[in-house]
């Protein structure tokens, strides 16, 4: 979603650091293409102008003017003020004195509310905790059925009111009623409310959640916004606030193609956090909102944390110690290939993985679907390869990759690069089993492992 931004302050940035002394003209023509920027992003102009203010005042102080190195400092001090703009600090989830804890999951129709509801609670429980989801969206024939399978998936349980069922009315406040004794009964210590939602907001719907409300007294009122809606999202979380009084933001599609000006406005405008973001379709992709690692990603510095999270979320561990053990023994083979792909198109596509590295400027060069196509066509590559053929490459002769690329629907061409690919990834895995893994890569697992 960022990328297009990423690249055009990397632009700016580039030309400042190739200048010995900074003169307040080139701090100025380099913040007027901040500012271009920014507002092309669709970020709100009350932002770009007191972000583009503090930045200033800031970057024309003896830091920057007097620095060996102004073109960083000038870096460093965006970093900083975007952070601020966005947040400081992760907001966590507040639990309530005495469980269960309810969390409202409220939005407009079409933006993933219910999805997202079920996403905060597989997060949840994750976190350890036990999550109850309620559907209390009655006026959507498909929201009660969308609930209860995407739960079902997960082995979540699903507060289904059996009047509304059967198709009696029963009002929502009175559904997230009982809904909070069958938490009680259930013992869990999180409920999840997924609300109505409607095409646009109106009286009636606002009227019924300060019922919900008033009801069941939620510890958290989560708004779900489309973060492809630009500045609409704004507007939007501005009314909900101003009627019903949130405590958080759920930002979806952080995927997309859109400019990502929500992103960096939707804070500081209403003043509600950030609590998460959805980062895909699957229903594991909802991740912790952290200014510090945005502000990082929008500056092409990279979120290497939030890679490290995703990877010790999708990576068996003991799978992995398994493997690395056959890896010191045998070497690697096309089966751990094969394994090792399917591990990385679960964590998501190339493109999001490039740029969560800090390799946004890589970004425009992969193929137009994030490499996703070329991963499928290796691993039909392997899976038409014989036994012998995945654990001995070597023998892989010209008939062989002929027959290879004619029972993959590919080309010998297709097979002599993934076969390529493959001598590639057996040197690396040699040189890593040897230790040879980069300084700072050992030192932000062995920090990450203290922190723990």
């Amino acid at each position: 979603m960022l990328e297009v931004l990423t690249q055009k302050l990397n632009n700016v940035f580039d030309r400042l650091k190739g200048k010995g002394k900074l003169s307040e003209g080139d701090i100025d023509e380099a913040l007027r293409q901040v500012r271009l920027a920014l507002l092309e992003a669709d970020v709100n102009f009350k932002v770009v102008k007191e972000l583009l203010s503090r930045i200033r005042e800031r970057a024309l102080g003896a830091e920057v003017l007097r620095s060996l190195t102004p073109g960083q400092q000038v870096i460093k001090i965006v970093n900083e003020e975007l952070i601020a703009i966005l947040g400081k600090e992760r907001s966590n989830l507040v639990s309530a004195s005495k469980p269960p804890s309810v969390a409202l999951v409220v939005g407009l129709q079409g933006g993933g509310k219910t999805t997202t509801a079920v996403k905060l609670a597989l997060w949840l429980k994750h976190e350890g905790q036990h999550p109850l989801l309620v559907a209390a969206d009655t006026r959507r024939p498909a929201a009660m059925e969308q609930l209860k399978l995407l739960a079902a998936q997960h082995s979540m349980p699903v507060y289904l009111d059996t009047l509304t069922e059967k198709g009696s009315k029963v009002m929502p406040p009175t559904i997230c009623s009982r809904a909070l004794e069958k938490a009680k009964e259930l013992a869990s210590n999180w409920v999840i409310v997924d609300t109505q939602g409607r095409l646009h907001i109106d009286e009636a719907m606002m009227a019924e959640l300060a019922d919900i409300k008033s009801a069941i007294k939620p510890s958290e009122v989560l708004l779900t916004v489309d973060a492809m809606t630009g500045q609409e999202a704004v507007n939007i979380a501005q009314e909900f606030h101003s009627r019903i009084g949130l405590t958080g933001l759920i930002l979806t599609k952080m995927d997309g193609d859109a400019r990502g000006g929500a992103a960096l406005s939707i804070r500081f405008i209403t003043g509600v956090p950030i609590k998460f973001l959805g980062t895909g379709e699957k229903i594991d992709a909802l991740e912790p909102f952290y200014p510090d690692r945005l502000a990082s990603r929008i500056l092409g510095m990279g979120d290497v944390l939030s890679f490290i999270e995703r990877v010790e979320k999708t990576i068996d561990q003991e799978q992995a110690k398994n493997w690395e053990k056959r890896i010191r023994t045998t070497g690697l083979n096309f089966e751990d290939f094969l394994s090792q792909i399917r591990q990385i198109q679960k964590m998501g596509s190339l493109g999001q993985l490039v740029e969560t590295l800090g390799f946004s400027k890589v970004a425009p060069y992969l193929p137009g679907d994030g490499g996703e196509e070329r991963l499928k066509k290796v691993e039909a590559i392997i899976l038409s390869m014989t036994y012998e053929e995945r654990h001995n490459p070597a023998i892989i002769d010209g008939k062989r990759r002929r027959r290879i690329a004619r029972g993959s629907g590919t080309t010998p061409q297709d097979v002599n690069q993934a076969i390529n690919q493959f001598y590639e990834m057996q040197k690396l895995t040699k040189s890593l089993t040897r230790g040879k893994l980069p300084k700072n890569a050992m030192k932000m697992l062995a920090d990450r492992r203290h922190s723990k």
